[in-house]
């Protein structure tokens, strides 16, 4: 924290009186924390599947995350943005394509499983990009982002222990442990921002924990919160905005 206040990456808390500086690209730690910590708990692992799907799964949310911190550096625009978490889940439809990683029917509740093998290729990259820019979406307050993601990954892990996903079961438990670690540094009054680096990289692992943990229907009423709030922006903005050219309105008393 006391090295990005020195490398001047910081934002002002515009919700707090004082408006204090807070320095920004705290979510770096969250990405260090995930590259390090999974390849860790791979190595408990002799399967190669497993093995394959984390990989895939590292290599997305890091894409994600880089474009995160080129976002935090560089300033993106929205499309431009919202193209590269597209171009960010390539790494696990080029593993897909080399050893079958992927399973391309989803379970539905009271239907069970269907069969969606020409949608799927379009399915994961559009899913990755969602996600991320949901999750980054609300991440406009001190502790929202996190406590919603503490939330979210509880219900995956949740939910990969009864459908018996080891990766699903793997995944969960590392990133909420992740989130859990975060939250203390993120919750009001916040000691620092998780930047663009850190929204994208929660989104990107949600939506590729959704498809290598054949999660897919679970993650998607896990998102709820996020998703309303995605279209309550989109609706009252009328397009893909970058959030920081969001100019509040003059108000005044009557």
């Amino acid at each position: 924290m006391r090295k990005m206040k020195d490398l001047k990456i910081t934002g002002v808390d515009v919700h707090k009186l004082d408006k204090p500086v807070i320095p920004e690209m705290g979510g770096l730690a969250i990405l260090i924390s995930i590259i390090v910590g999974l390849p860790l708990t791979a190595v408990l692992f002799e399967d190669n599947l497993i093995r394959l799907r984390l990989l895939g799964f590292l290599l997305t949310v890091a894409a994600s995350g880089a474009v995160g911190i080129i976002d935090d550096l560089k300033r993106l625009g929205a499309y431009t943005k919202t193209i590269l978490t597209v171009i960010a889940a390539l790494p696990l439809l080029i593993i897909n394509f080399f050893y079958p990683i992927l399973v391309s029917s989803p379970r539905f509740p009271f239907i069970g499983r269907t069969r969606l093998s020409i949608l799927y290729p379009i399915y994961v990259p559009v899913n990755v990009a969602v996600c991320s820019n949901t999750v980054n979406m609300l991440d406009i307050m001190n502790g929202v982002m996190p406590g919603t993601a503490i939330i979210t990954f509880g219900a995956m892990l949740c939910c990969s222990v009864l459908l018996d996903s080891k990766t699903g079961i793997i995944i969960s438990a590392v990133m909420l442990g992740v989130m859990i670690a975060y939250y203390r540094f993120n919750r009001y009054p916040a000691r620092v921002f998780s930047g663009d680096v850190g929204s994208l990289t929660v989104g990107a692992a949600i939506g590729a924990l959704a498809i290598v943990g054949e999660l897919e229907v679970v993650t998607v009423i896990a998102l709820i919160p996020f998703i309303m709030n995605s279209f309550y922006m989109l609706s009252s903005m009328g397009k893909l905005m970058e959030y920081r050219l969001v100019k509040s309105p003059a108000t005044m008393l009557l």
